[in-house]
């Protein structure tokens, strides 16, 4: 039996294990960055910053499961950088505020991760890296936006904790 041939290349081992990869280089630069956060706990703040929002609305932005972000927040809470509170809009709805400790390990995060973002880019051509851009956001935002539906849904590689 002949094998088959592509007839395009596989653009699902390219962007997962791009993103893998991606994701452990920021693991370990949070890590060694003394902050005492992961790239979870960044994202969940950094959003939570940008206006008031749910733990159910943080979660969906960080794609994050209901677990997790229990998980996420719990440590976010024991370590003085974030608050449940309740909604100035909704009083049934519980807020994730975040602390003044809080919001300055968001402004340490962010130079960390663009740091991580700006290694990454600097290892593609300079012509090709606005493409590159481009390319994923057109993809982000367009066709490849929303999961589809399937009976067999498609689970997600478990992530390690950090």
């Amino acid at each position: 039996m002949t094998e088959p041939s592509r007839t395009m290349p596989d653009l699902s081992a390219l962007l997962t294990h791009t993103s893998h990869v991606l994701s452990t280089r920021m693991s370990a630069a949070f890590a060694a960055s003394g902050l005492g956060i992961t790239p979870r706990g960044f994202c969940v703040l950094l959003h939570a910053l940008e206006q008031e929002r749910t733990q159910i609305q943080l979660a969906e932005i960080a794609d994050l499961d209901k677990t997790t972000m229990v998980v996420t927040v719990d440590e976010l809470e024991r370590l003085g950088l974030a608050e449940r509170r309740p909604s100035s809009t909704d009083r049934r709805a519980r807020i994730i505020s975040v602390t003044p400790a809080g919001a300055e390990a968001v402004t340490a995060g962010v130079q960390v991760a663009d740091a991580v973002h700006r290694e990454a880019l600097e290892a593609v051509a300079e012509e090709d890296r606005a493409v590159l851009l481009r390319a994923l956001t057109t993809l982000h935002d367009g066709h490849l936006a929303t999961p589809v539906e399937s009976e067999r849904p498609v689970r997600r590689a478990r992530r390690p904790r950090g």
